[in-house]
């Protein structure tokens, strides 16, 4: 087996910079209100003199000007589930550790390559979302999760190197239990190479039986003991902004941003999504809903985008946004398009689906329509506009372009490519229709659906042509 370790050594600071960024110095601060503490700092506020641990009082005699933010632990929490589903993309065996997530990706690497591209991979959708990252991979989840700790990139493929990659890790950096990690080093142990060196019992009458489970999944030797993450069915992202909004186009950044978490969000469970909502939260827990429904499920962040803008930007403010909140339910299975290997389209050319729902986002949902079948069978009032609905498809063909007449067809006789399909109908208005209907070809090389009167000397007749 292998295991990639992705260790978020900022996740807090990284939540918070991505619905706020900022050059300037920003610090997290946690602690009692009269003993504020820093527990992480931005690059701007370490190279002013900021530092992890500081009191608050003495950074602000330090530097005058900073912004001191809040720790939010259930938004540490909820960032820190979200990039495990976004890793359910890669596998199926994913963990979650303290400020870590862990993969079994020896089974996936058939999918999507060597572990040098698949760690490609996993870094650009990091990177994407804004994320401070490292990435190990090792035999065991938790000896991936000691080695990001070390360093980044390191990949330990194999059971025999493990050992000697294990064996000049600190003390204080393997992840032992607290007690050991505080005693070992006063007692001249100081890299896991002599820990394991140690004789098993005297470690287990000093330390307990804690200490060697400890090391023992580190070398496989025990499982790992890890809870398996499976993604929830519901993705539910909200993001308070840093001051009242009053214009709709002061929300389409964190739109963008929430859309395009709403899409690696379901790339990682493999689906899509057909319905979502936008909450815009006001004062008094007023709230203003914006639907954006599909009529396929759809999964490019682009497309959710500038569907979600389309129903958005109509919208008429009453009174100032405070947050937003962005709410799907309906995740159904998603099965990309076909498409064709020589497609002569142009290279900026949409997607129909696309188009269609960027029309229905930009007009509305009744602004465009499609042919929809009535419950007359007769050709000439079969059909008829109406709104775009998923329904059943036609069991027999139809042409695109339905003329409202038969045409009588000048030439030579066309070929006949299916048929006949009888109609036989009209009885009870005094409109009877009794024909054969065939799909043929022109010599034109035009495709109609036709039929041929039997007791006319007009011959055959045109009732509608194809596209």
């Amino acid at each position: 087996m292998l295991w990639a370790c992705i260790l978020l050594p900022h996740l807090a600071l990284d939540g918070v910079l991505r619905r706020r960024p900022t050059e300037g110095p920003l610090v997290l601060v946690s602690g009692p209100a009269n003993a504020r503490t820093i527990v992480s700092a931005n690059p701007a506020a370490r190279e002013a003199g900021l530092r992890v641990g500081q009191k608050l009082a003495a950074a602000q005699a330090l530097l005058a000007q900073f912004e001191a933010v809040p720790y939010d632990q259930a938004a540490v929490d909820r960032w820190h589930r979200f990039l495990a589903a976004v890793a359910y993309r890669y596998s199926g065996e994913v963990s979650l550790l303290p400020h870590a997530i862990v993969l079994e990706v020896s089974k996936s690497m058939g999918l999507f390559g060597p572990w040098p591209r698949f760690e490609r991979l996993l870094r650009a959708d990091l990177t994407a979302l804004g994320f401070a990252h490292r990435i190990t991979a090792a035999p065991t989840p938790h000896a991936a999760y000691v080695l990001a700790g070390v360093g980044d990139g390191q990949a330990v493929l194999d059971d025999q190197t493990l050992r000697g990659a294990l064996r000049t890790v600190p003390i204080q950096r393997a992840r032992l239990p607290e007690r050991a990690s505080e005693v070992l080093p006063s007692m001249g142990v100081r890299t896991l190479g002599q820990l394991m060196a140690l004789p098993r019992d005297g470690l287990r009458r000093r330390f307990g039986a804690e200490l060697l489970a400890t090391m023992d999944r580190l070398s496989g030797a025990l499982p790992s003991g890890l809870d398996t993450y499976r993604p929830p069915d519901v993705f539910d992202l909200k993001i308070e902004l840093t001051h009242e909004v009053e214009n709709v186009a002061s929300l389409i950044f964190p739109l963008r941003r929430m859309t395009g978490d709403l899409a690696a969000y379901l790339a990682g469970r493999d689906g899509g999504v057909q319905r979502f909502v936008l909450h815009l939260e006001h004062r008094e827990h007023r709230v203003t809903d914006v639907v954006v429904g599909l009529l396929s499920p759809e999964r490019d962040a682009g497309m959710l985008f500038e569907l979600a803008r389309g129903r958005l930007e109509p919208v008429q403010l009453t009174e100032p946004v405070l947050g937003m909140r962005l709410v799907a339910r309906d995740l159904p299975a998603f099965v990309p398009g076909g498409t064709d290997l020589f497609d002569e389209r142009p290279a900026n050319a949409l997607p129909f689906e696309q188009l269609r729902e960027r029309l229905r986002a930009r007009l509305g949902d009744d602004a465009v329509y499609q042919l929809g079948s009535t419950t007359d069978p007769r050709p000439e009032r079969a059909q008829s506009p109406e709104g775009l609905t998923e329904g059943p498809e036609e069991v027999h063909p139809r042409p695109t372009w339905l003329l409202e007449r038969p045409i009588p067809l000048r030439g030579p006789a066309p070929m006949i490519l299916t048929g006949p399909e009888r109609l036989e109908t009209g009885w009870w208005d005094g409109a009877e229709v009794c024909r054969d209907y065939y799909v043929v070809q022109t010599s034109l090389g035009q495709q109609a659906w036709a039929f041929c009167p039997p007791d006319e000397q007009s011959g055959w007749m045109i009732q509608g042509w194809f596209a």
